[in-house]
């Protein structure tokens, strides 16, 4: 027998990476979903890129997917890549500042060429000298060359040949990290079950790349990760939109209504369109609108006629729906607004995460026109989230709007699916006298008013984007105005009573409290946690609810020396804290490169400011 390198890691990141049409993105899931399924806790990351097609072998074409797996908790996706497959130099040279110190390369030298040199942008014939990658350990595998000789007996063009060697890398990874190959195999044969040929292909060329890596155990090390400890249930790995619509899903069987989405396909939002499209089985009606604002429309319609309304969308469809997001402030309609951040402004970075929409969110549209804000943290809890916001328009009668980003929207990680009777219910504020209903009579609690639907006898009713008096008759009083403007505001408000109060993770008082919000929350506590393991006296608070604020903020920040507000934008919500909580020195980390927060940079930022 060959000598065989076996190393045991706790914790692994894997990047593979390639052309936009090497398949990186079904190797990188398909190996997520094999290592969730082997019990280990995932976090991903895909790095599409902006452009539809690119040149082929170009950085700008190149396609990425990172995943970090482990045997314990795991909150990011890594800020460095242990092992890299790159499917040609473009992927190295987009990757190599990426890579772990002493990590290992995979790398298909068959693309390695002249040719795709200058495609890279190489000044050299040899990329690893010029990127300094020489301390690194480089496996140069035949990827292509094995592929084309894996399938020569069967009758397929060289495209269909070579769009089958990203199985080989998968296989080979497979091998490297013990993991089974059965749900590949199924999912496979179920992709291509009308296309047997193709399913063949696949298959073969997966198996042959999983059996060169026994073959060549002494060039290519094998990586034990062992399963993580996790709590007894139903587990699937989820993505981030398609969480947000089962929460949607949920909320409207806790609710008793049908589920209405209207919307516009937008990157990076899109798939929540779809992910709802394919459940009409549970009742579920998608509507692909011709543009944004028909998109929202539909959902208002949709809200008026007594279903559970929610439309979806992006940076720039946020900013075309605002006026009917208006509308519905001023009817007092249940809606549920979906963003999905990607980087601005106008097209900006279409397939990169940012969170430059919370003003926009706050402060978008004409007059004073409050809505309830809520952001999700994880790719998993993008689901609680979606449910809560369906609760808290459904019982306060008020738009909402939840923010995600394109960093949770398609990244994954594995989720627990909970029982129906675990969820809180929901109570939809429906109108039940029609001796003393009012259109916009409200309750002296909440400031909710009922809802009538059109075909409830008795309940005919006006409400539009013309201010109303109580009766829901058009009025220009001014005092009119000036208190509904008051009770509007004081409505959203009063949902403070629905949420919890602020989380601290740390000790409760110290020298540095780190603030952040939505998406950014796994890189923020892990580096909150490695500052901790320093003994430092720093913790984390994390908002998820943003209007309005939970009451104990202030008496949160008031235990600190210092506070940290780290956000992928240029302060926006550092802004909103000094509007809404004067009284304390907000510092800053920000980051606007399309990327997510390494934990590596927060520590450092951290650090320096205890020093100063």
């Amino acid at each position: 027998m060959k000598d065989a390198k076996v190393i045991e890691l706790e914790e692994v990141a894997i990047r593979f990476s390639g052309d936009s049409g090497d398949g990186m993105q079904l190797t990188g899931t398909l190996f997520s979903d094999t290592s969730a399924l082997f019990g280990n806790d995932i976090s991903t990351f895909p790095d599409y890129p902006s452009e539809i097609r690119a040149p082929q072998g170009t950085v700008g074409g190149v396609s990425g997917f990172q995943v970090q797996f482990g045997k314990k908790k795991i909150t990011t996706p890594g800020d460095l890549a242990h092992v890299l497959v790159a499917m040609n130099p473009a992927a190295l040279k987009a990757n190599a500042a990426f890579m772990n110190p002493g990590g290992t390369i995979i790398f298909d030298v068959d693309s390695f060429s002249e040719k795709n040199f200058e495609k890279a942008q190489f000044k050299t014939n040899d990329p690893f000298a010029e990127l300094k990658l020489e301390d690194f350990e480089k496996i140069a595998v035949p990827i292509t060359s094995m592929t084309k000789e894996s399938l020569k007996e069967l009758e397929l063009d060289n495209k269909s040949v070579l769009r089958c060697k990203n199985m080989f890398a998968l296989g080979l990874i497979c091998w490297m990290f013990d993991r089974p190959l059965d749900y590949i195999e199924g999912f496979i044969q179920k992709k291509f079950g009308k296309k047997p040929v193709i399913a063949e292909a696949n298959l073969k060329v997966l198996h042959d790349g999983y059996n060169y890596g026994m073959n060549m155990q002494h060039m290519t090390p094998q990586y034990i990760v062992h399963p993580a400890p996790i709590e007894k249930g139903i587990y699937r790995n989820i993505n981030g939109n398609n969480a947000t619509a089962w929460g949607f899903i949920a909320a409207a069987e806790k609710a008793g209504l049908e589920l209405f989405l209207g919307s516009y396909p937008i990157t990076p939002a899109t798939d929540v369109l779809q992910a709802l499209a394919e459940r009409k089985d549970l009742g579920v009606k998608t509507f692909q609108a011709e543009d944004e604002i028909a998109g929202i429309c539909t959902s208002i319609g949709a809200a008026f006629a007594g279903d559970l309304a929610i439309t979806s969308t992006s940076g720039p469809g946020f900013a075309l729906k605002s006026e009917a997001l208006g509308l519905s402030v001023m009817a007092e309609l249940p809606l549920v607004v979906v963003n999905v951040q990607r980087g601005g402004p106008s097209t900006g970075l279409p397939t990169k995460t940012e969170q430059s929409d919370l003003l926009q969110t706050l402060y978008g549209r004409n007059g004073e026109s409050p809505v309830v804000v809520l952001a999700a943290s994880t790719p998993s809890d993008c689901f609680y989230y979606a449910f809560l916001a369906a609760k808290i328009a459904l019982e306060r009668m008020v738009p909402v709007v939840l923010l995600t980003d394109g960093f949770l929207g398609n990244g994954s990680e594995p989720w627990r699916v909970p029982k129906m009777d675990e969820l809180p219910s929901i109570t939809p504020r429906k109108a039940k006298d029609p001796q003393t209903y009012k259109a916009y009579k409200r309750d002296p609690e909440t400031f909710a008013r009922e809802w009538a639907i059109p075909g409830m006898e008795g309940f005919q009713h006006r409400i539009g984007g013309l201010e109303k008096n109580e009766a829901g008759g058009v009025s220009h009083d001014p005092e009119n105005h000036q208190k509904n403007s008051e009770i509007r505001a004081a409505k959203v408000e009063k949902v403070v009573e629905m949420i919890p109060e602020l989380e601290l993770i740390g000790d409760p008082e110290g020298d540095l409290l780190v603030v952040g919000w939505g998406g950014t929350y796994g890189h923020m506590i892990s580096s909150v946690r490695a500052m901790q393991k320093n003994g430092k006296k720093v913790s984390l608070a994390h908002f998820n609810y943003i209007k309005p604020l939970p009451k104990n903020t202030a008496e949160i920040f008031s235990r600190f020396k210092k506070i940290v507000v780290c956000e992928l934008n240029l302060g926006q919500f550092a802004s909103y804290l000094r509007d809404k909580m004067p009284g304390f020195q907000y510092h800053q980390v920000n980051k606007m490169k399309g990327l997510p927060f390494s934990v590596h940079e927060l520590v450092e930022n951290f650090e320096n400011l205890l020093e100063a």
